[in-house]
């Protein structure tokens, strides 16, 4: 669980968060029937702890890539930021799940599965190895683009297109598969997401919320980082917080616009929108697929089991980057 839920916090600095639980629950589940184990103790945890790395960096949390595009910061300036407040609810979150989740999590000998030969060998979940040194080049490449993507002058819309290109490219004779996998329905869902927010916009709506918290702060930035915090923390648990952060948006820009300094308020935004996500089921699309993995492979998360484990620990990390934005941006 340590070391997965560390990994998991790694990798979904680098990739997005959804594709990181794709990933680790089926390997936690693979490992649960071999070790006899019950996996969902470990889900929750890469769940939680994908979410928390998610924020350190601009390609981590969809929410993050939506803030940087729009308000124009780097995977540089996110690290530098956000990425050492995250690092340290990542500690937090670790400490959690270690003695909420050891007694259940302790096998005995006797429950292990000690036959070598029962074990499969890694190689054999390579069944191209051309490719796999290829992709894996590729996917080295876009880390390396995400990383200097200011430098290079190169917008991160550009860098996924290029990541598609050679993909099709070098798994030619895989295309018509890719290109069928690939999430059409949330693309069009986000499509419209932003023909709404951009309604939105233009009607004043969000100009006049951006105007009711400034009333309501009286102008204090330790009050409007306070309020976008802890409002996009339990509001980002309640609905997905991909849609809400793309509102936000013009609700921060707004608040800029009247002498706020729009970096703290992005921050705040990113941290409350990625970890308040793990509040509840439906708070990240990470949380979704992770959850819906394990239900398909026979473990069920309810929401009371889930929300019983992860409620408590999102209200305390998002409490230490209260406390961590106030001392270092006011």
């Amino acid at each position: 669980m340590v070391a997965f839920t560390l990994l998991a916090g790694f990798l979904a600095m680098f990739i997005d968060s959804i594709t990181v639980l794709l990933f680790f629950a089926m390997i936690t589940i693979e490992l649960a029937r071999l070790l006899k184990f019950d996996p969902v103790p470990v889900i929750i945890a890469e769940i939680f702890a994908a979410n928390v790395g998610g924020s350190a960096t601009m390609a981590g949390d969809p929410p993050n890539i939506i803030i940087g595009t729009s308000l124009g910061y780097s995977f540089s300036d996110f690290l530098m930021n956000t990425g050492l407040i995250a690092w340290i609810g990542m500690i937090v979150v670790l400490i959690f799940f270690y003695f909420v989740f050891r007694k259940s999590l302790r096998s005995s000998p006797s429950r292990l599965n000690t036959d070598p030969t029962q074990y499969p060998e890694p190689k054999t979940a390579i069944v191209n190895r051309g490719l796999f040194f290829t992709f894996s080049g590729i996917f080295l490449l876009v880390i390396v683009l995400l990383i200097t993507h200011a430098q290079a002058g190169i917008s991160v819309s550009l860098i996924g297109v290029i990541a598609a290109v050679l993909t099709l490219v070098f798994g030619y004779k895989q295309a018509s598969y890719i290109i069928r996998k690939v999430d059409w329905l949330s693309l069009v869902f986000f499509f419209g997401l932003f023909i709404c927010v951009s309604g939105l916009e233009q009607t004043g709506a969000l100009k006049t919320l951006a105007d009711f918290i400034r009333r309501v702060s009286g102008g204090s930035l330790i009050a409007v980082i306070t309020i976008i915090l802890w409002v996009s923390a339990f509001a980002s648990s309640i609905v997905d917080n991909i849609p809400f952060a793309a509102a936000m948006i013009p609700v921060i820009k707004g608040l800029a616009a009247n002498g706020l300094p729009l970096p703290p308020l992005a921050w705040s935004l990113a941290l409350g929108t990625d970890i308040g996500g793990n509040g509840t089921p439906i708070g990240a699309s990470a949380n979704v697929v992770g959850i819906a993995i394990a239900e398909r492979e026979g473990y069920r998360i309810s929401w009371g089991k889930y929300s019983k484990y992860a409620l408590p620990v999102m209200i305390l990390v998002v409490g230490i980057c209260w406390l961590l934005l106030i001392f270092r941006y006011t």
